[in-house]
Parts: structure tokens; sequence; C-alpha cells
């Protein structure tokens, strides 16, 4: 089986012949996994990554602009970021790095791939400041309406673009939680955050692709409305953050899959290597009848050693394969 085609069994609720990694390991440890491996890539190939998560494409807001506003004002209101126009989306020759990586990972290795796609919430924490976004919801509730659509409607045209250069899933980023709960209250959520998320991925269902969610924390109070939206898979679905996955597999598995199962957080980069197998066997062995792609919470911190990444991935690649001989041939409906 090719690895596109075992993640593709697992976001249709089916079971694969081994479960599917990967892992964020790039962002801080290019330096030792290239000085230990040659390249990440070749950590990537020495541990058969099945997919790929790929980061690129215009920006949203022309930087120049944003800089002029922040000299004037010293904080971007939302009615005064209206004043700027966005960046065009359908700048092609901006999405070279994501046709390089869709070649690297999908024509030349058969990985899955997705792209990461803006929110409407976190992009805009850039711009305003995640204190100042948190207020701005409550006092400038009709302009962030209306900075939200933009928002939305440039996130569709980018997720066009980006299916009709050959992703295999768009990759929405939009942390809404803490460690605890809500960032706000579920009712500013349905009101303000779900219906401009529902242009995209109403737009990315339309064409056929899966939809997949990236939110830190714990968005446990939305997780219906996380399943209206038409999410494929959930990203990182974070324990750490009191998301429980084996209450995933009771409830929720049915609807979504998740993509995650290693925290960075809790489990690897502190060097408590017994701790760190118990944790990565538990979970794949709760998976072992399908419903995870096996993936790190977030990047991988820099604390993490090589020796300690590299015990990891040794692990994980024999238990990815080994955990499935005895489970059932089919996930419970």
């Amino acid at each position: 089986m090719l690895p596109r085609e075992r993640v593709i069994k697992v976001i249709h609720h089916e079971k694969p012949d081994r479960i599917p990694i990967y892992g964020w390991v790039r962002a801080n440890l290019e330096k030792p996994i290239s000085e230990a491996f040659g390249s990440v890539e070749a950590f990537e190939d020495k541990y058969a990554f099945d997919f790929a998560h790929i980061f690129g494409g215009p920006g949203c807001y022309p930087n120049e602009e944003l800089q002029r506003l922040r000299q004037d004002m010293g904080e971007v209101e939302p009615c005064r970021l209206l004043e700027i126009p966005m960046c065009d989306p359908n700048h092609m020759d901006a999405y070279t790095s994501i046709i390089n990586a869709i070649h690297h990972h999908k024509e030349q290795r058969g990985r899955f791939v997705y792209v990461q796609t803006p929110g409407v919430f976190e992009a805009l924490n850039g711009v305003f400041g995640i204190e100042n976004h948190l207020l701005y919801l409550a006092h400038f509730e009709e302009d962030l309406h209306e900075v939200y659509r933009r928002q939305a409607e440039w996130n569709r045209a980018f997720a066009n673009n980006c299916i009709d250069l050959g992703v295999d899933m768009i990759h929405v980023s939009d942390d809404w939680g803490s460690q605890k709960s809500l960032l706000f209250s579920p009712s500013t959520w349905w009101k303000l955050i779900y219906p401009y998320h529902k242009i995209t991925c109403d737009a990315v269902k339309k064409r056929g692709t899966y939809l997949s969610l990236h939110c830190d924390g714990d968005f446990t109070a939305v997780i219906d409305g996380v399943i209206e939206l038409g999410y494929d898979v959930v990203h990182p679905y974070q324990e750490s953050a009191g998301m429980d996955l084996q209450k995933f597999k009771n409830q929720y598995m049915d609807s979504f899959v998740v993509m995650g199962g290693l925290d960075v957080q809790t489990t690897i980069g502190f060097n408590k290597l017994d701790f760190l197998k118990a944790e990565i066997e538990r979970v794949l062995r709760m998976f072992s009848d399908g419903g995870l792609l096996y993936c790190t919470t977030h990047f991988v911190q820099a604390h993490c050693t090589i020796e300690e990444l590299t015990f990891a991935y040794d692990t994980i690649y024999e238990l990815a394969r080994s955990v499935m001989e005895h489970s059932s041939e089919a996930i419970p409906a």
C-alpha cells in the first residue's frame, strides 16, 4: 500500500495495513537532524513518513501597509485594517514552494500532502496582537464580521489554488483553545468564527477535497460545530489540554479522525525515555484498529536531543507496524 493510500484509508474510517506516521520536526531541529542524517528529507525517508505538511503561498496583508498603520496608530483596529487591500491570493509566483513540495512528497514519494491554510481568528492575531484581538471580539463585533468575511474569501481562493496544484487536503490552522477551555465563549465562536470557517469548508468539500483543522488547546465546547463544518481530520486533539483520546474513540470516531498522539508538551523532549516509549505504545495500541494519523501535536521543541528524537521514531517505526497484527479487521461502527 502506498503512503497516500494508507492515509486515505484511515480518513475513510477503514483499517490500513499499518498506522500512518509523520512528525513536525524541521522547525527547531533541522540542524541536528541534518548533521545526523544528512538532511530532514533523509530523516523523513528513513522513517517512511506517510504524509507531509506543506507551508507556503502568498501572505494575507502587505507588510509595508501594516507597518504604516502601526506607525500612525500604535495598534491596528479592525475598522482601520479594512482600509488596507489584502494581497492577491492568485499571485501564482508565490506558490513555488508549494509546487516543489508537492513534487517532492507526492509525486516522487507517494505521500499524502496537505497545505497550511489560514483560519479567520489565528490569521489576524499577528495583525492585531492576540490580547487586542480578544478585546476586539467584545468591542468591535460589527467590524470583525467584515474583517473575517474578507479573510474567509481570501482563504477560499487560496484553498482552491492549492487544490488546483494537487494537494490532497486543506489544513485550516485556527487556534481557539487554552489549556482548559476556549479563549472566548462558545456563543462568540458560533457567531463570529463558525460562519466564516463555513465559507472555506463548503468550498473545499464542494471540490471533493479532504479538510482538516489544526486547533491547539481545549475546544471541546464547540466540537459539534467542528463536525458540522465537515472536518475530516482534527489535529492535534491535545491530551495535555484535557482532550481525552479515549473519549474521542467512544464519541466522535465516526465523525472525524485524529492527527496527533505524540504530545510535545508532555511526552517528547524531556529525556524520559521509558515514559516516552510507554506513551507511544499506549496511543498506537489504542488505535490499532484505525482512526489515527500518528503525528506530533506541534513542532518538536529545540530541547529535544537528536538521540531522543531518533529513539522516539525508532519506536514509532516498529510499533506502527507491529500493533496492527492482532487487531480487528475493521473499525467498529
